[in-house]
């Protein structure tokens, strides 16, 4: 499903040199690091944002993802990949319900109502997303996120502005979606203890990407 290979980049200095691993469907895998450390980065090109100075990644079936046209690329994060950003990015002025079917409107995709119960967001659908607090706003993104049935999910401290047992649920859902319809999850974090629950965990550390788990 995804594999990095000789994977480097830098802004004004080297952020991280030589960046390889591989997941596969159905397994989930945390990059641990420490505030700069270029773990956001690394999200960036996985997900088709930001194309790295050096290296290759195979995403998909699609090799080589950065010799794909532009169209191509945002067809793949239309279509195939969810990003869980650590701001929740929702339509201001519309309904909890309404940006989340915008979601399903752009990817031809439908909603399952047990998603929202799992994440506990059903009795707030028909509040404008500016009145719901920012765990609120967070869960509903995700759900988005979740809703649009990606092949493969990239999260970026999808939990940062939850408390610990919202975020300790809400990661449950994610693991659980993962497992039952055989997508993937790379998730960038500073917690150690939610890292643990996936199947791989690396840490960013002098600039090089450590197998610890």
């Amino acid at each position: 499903m995804l594999t990095l290979k000789s994977l480097r980049h830098s802004f004004e200095t080297m952020l991280y040199d030589d960046v390889n691993f591989s997941l596969d469907y159905g397994q989930s895998l945390a990059i641990l690091g420490v505030s700069g450390s270029g773990k956001s980065t690394i999200l960036s090109h996985l997900s088709t944002m930001l194309k790295p100075d050096n290296g290759v990644i195979d995403l998909l079936n699609y090799q080589d993802i950065y010799s794909l046209s532009q169209e191509k690329l945002l067809n793949i994060r239309r279509y195939e990949i969810g990003i869980i950003f650590q701001s929740h990015y929702l339509f201001k002025g519309f309904s909890a319900m309404e940006n989340l079917k915008i979601g399903n409107l752009l990817t031809n995709t439908h909603l399952e109502k047990s998603l929202l119960e799992s994440f506990g967001i059903d009795h707030i659908l028909k509040q404008n997303v500016g009145t719901l607090s920012g765990g609120q706003q967070q869960r509903v993104s995700i759900a988005r996120v979740l809703g649009k049935q990606p092949k493969i999910i990239f999260a970026d401290e999808p939990t940062g502005n939850l408390d610990h047992d919202t975020a300790k649920n809400v990661m449950s859902v994610i693991f659980e979606y993962v497992k039952k319809t055989n997508t993937a999850l790379v998730l960038a974090t500073h917690d150690e203890a939610l890292a643990r629950e996936c199947d791989y965990v690396y840490r960013l550390k002098d600039k090089k990407l450590v197998l610890e788990k």
